[in-house]
């Protein structure tokens, strides 16, 4: 049976610190690694066009939101980079969402965010003027991306169970804010190990500093895919 690998979050400032850390990494270990808006910015559409080239698979997690036009232009831009994964934020609504499947085609996995790992419940109440639970509101926002056509969403772990009860079990639910026992938390609010994830249904899992600060990052990643696939 194919193990999962985690998501490696490649949260580097820099195209040469990307290439410092894959080249840790035999040249036959393929990995499932997560660029984000830093590095993006940084280094443009180059850094992904150097990661596939490596044979890794690729999260562009560069959360669209903007007017269904806009963002369906951006998708088939991404879709010619060959990523395998890509996500808009669900608050950008149901057209959008359907716009950003259009855009980018049905090849790459398209995921929404609901609510950020970082949001607090009451940082919702406060600043979204949303009153409902946090979990409300993200199940709300699965329900809407599942009717959009999307593949899933981005949560955290602790609410993968209620969205795969209210679309289904194949709805994809990538979950960051993962950490292994006794690590530091961060600036996550809502997080969870890896065996947790796994156990509760998570499809994907995203892990960052934990691998790529650690002594031995190559130690680090094998010992958090053995997590999560349970071994």
């Amino acid at each position: 049976m194919r193990e999962n690998r985690p998501v490696i979050a490649l949260d580097f400032p820099t195209f040469e610190d990307v290439k410092v850390f894959l080249a840790k990494f035999p040249v036959d270990e393929k990995l499932y690694v997560k660029i984000g808006m830093e590095l993006y910015y940084a280094a443009g559409p180059e850094i992904v066009r150097y990661v596939k080239d490596l044979g890794h698979s690729v999260f562009l997690d560069l959360k669209l939101h903007d007017i269904p036009n806009t963002v369906k232009s951006a998708m088939r831009v991404l879709s010619n980079l060959g990523v395998d994964m890509t996500n808009v934020h669900a608050a950008g609504g149901v057209e959008m969402m359907k716009a950003a499947r259009e855009g980018l085609g049905d090849g790459p996995i398209l995921i929404a965010v609901t609510q950020l790992t970082s949001t607090s419940e009451e940082q919702m109440h406060d600043f979204q003027n949303i009153q409902t639970t946090l979990q409300e509101s993200v199940v709300h926002y699965a329900k809407k991306t599942a009717e959009a056509g999307l593949d899933g969403v981005v949560c955290s772990a602790h609410e993968v169970a209620k969205i795969k009860e209210a679309t289904n079990e194949d709805f994809v639910c990538l979950t960051p804010g993962i950490r292994p026992a006794g690590a530091a938390v961060g600036d996550q609010k809502r997080v969870m190990t890896p065996a947790d994830a796994r156990q509760i249904g998570s499809n994907y899992i995203v892990v960052g500093r934990p691998i790529t600060q650690a002594d031995d990052p190559v130690v680090a990643y094998h010992d958090i895919k053995a997590q999560w696939n349970g071994q």
